[in-house]
């Protein structure tokens, strides 16, 4: 888990997860109604549920929110969470494209939880919709942990919030970072309102490492971002604004995780073109994994692709105000958030092992 982890001998997956994680703060909030770096998954009255997903109308009813919803995505990646084909039934259900219904994979998912006494007790005590435990759907094990995300991952009470409220005011290098963030750096042009997002979508020039994002009969190894999912050619290598709450603890920076040191990041950022002509491929921090990561990076005329679309004019930082820069984003860390409101229990009901991440 965590930093440390390593790649399984036993279980070598076909590739790299394509996209870093993005941070689960706040996604519980009513104004993010977008989700994922490409935005495939967001809110949209017109759609089954009023949630539009990659699905279309294979999506089924009940998810009481597009952060509910999203948490059907994980579960049925081969290389996240669902696993090989060869190794369990679950991922044999995605191979095989069986999702809903009695045999798919989700009901599969949702029966190694009610089939636990402990868990079927305590769903069936906050859901009065179930009449048994052979009722619990994947719909209403994704409510729960929805819910638990919205709690657990809620950050309102770092330094910058006292600042928003009018109860602190920062000095000294934070004050001339937040100078900078909201006046000539540009940042809040993007990261805008008390998230730090406008929640839309820009082409930023974030150097491309990995596989990319490509559909199964396509070998290249381009992550197009929002492109994808809207065919805009105005929405090449387009990506969401992520929240920066608690930015300086959530390494690495970028839809690929490519920056593992923020101030690098911020520099790069602040000049893409800069950044990504001298990108430095050593300081990628990666579990070791036979793969071609940096094919893009070393394709000139990948790397123009990129460049051509880029969003923002270049902005040159200086190292004073890059160091200024962090000491405002290190205001946006909670304490609160980063400890967890109910935080890592000892057991679980399952019996399955809680590994410890001190």
């Amino acid at each position: 888990m965590g930093p440390d982890r390593k790649i399984d001998p036993d279980h070598l997956p076909e590739k790299r997860i394509p996209r870093n994680a993005p941070a689960l703060f706040n996604l519980g909030a009513r104004e993010f109604t977008v989700l994922f770096h490409d935005g495939r998954l967001e809110a949209d009255k017109n759609s089954p549920n009023g949630i539009r997903t990659p699905m279309d109308g294979d999506m089924v009813q009940g998810f009481d929110s597009i952060l509910s919803a999203q948490t059907m995505f994980p579960v049925l990646s081969r290389d996240e969470m669902a696993g090989s084909h060869r190794e369990n039934p679950i991922g044999r259900a995605v191979r095989q494209g069986v999702i809903t219904g009695p045999t798919g994979a989700w009901d599969l998912i949702a029966e190694q939880v009610r089939t636990v006494p402990a868990y079927a007790k305590m769903f069936l005590a906050v859901y009065p919709h179930l009449k048994d435990s052979d009722t619990i759907a994947f719909t209403d094990v994704s409510n729960a942990i929805a819910a638990f995300m919205a709690f657990e991952w809620r950050s309102d009470t770092a330094v910058f919030d006292q600042v928003l409220r009018g109860k602190a005011h920062l000095q000294g290098a934070a004050q001339r970072g937040l100078e900078l963030f909201y006046g000539s750096a540009n940042c809040a042009v993007c990261h805008a309102g008390p998230f730090l997002t406008d929640h839309d979508f820009h082409a930023m020039g974030a150097p491309q490492i990995g596989p990319g994002k490509a559909a199964t009969f396509e070998t290249h190894q381009r992550d197009e971002g929002r492109f994808r999912v809207t065919g805009d050619p105005a929405d090449l290598f387009a990506f969401r604004t992520p929240s920066l709450r608690n930015v300086a603890l959530t390494a690495p920076y970028g839809h690929a995780g490519a920056h593992a040191d923020l101030a690098q990041f911020l520099k790069d950022h602040a000049d893409p073109r800069q950044g990504l002509q001298g990108f430095d491929t050593s300081k990628v921090v990666m579990p070791d994994f036979d793969a071609n990561d940096f094919a893009i990076m070393q394709d000139a005329d990948e790397v123009a692709r990129i460049v051509a679309v880029l969003d923002a004019p270049a902005i040159a930082l200086t190292p004073e105000q890059t160091k200024d820069l962090v000491a405002f984003l290190e205001t946006l860390t909670d304490p609160v958030a980063i400890d967890g409101r109910l935080g890592i229990p000892k057991s679980v009901p399952s019996g399955l092992p809680v590994p410890n991440l001190d």
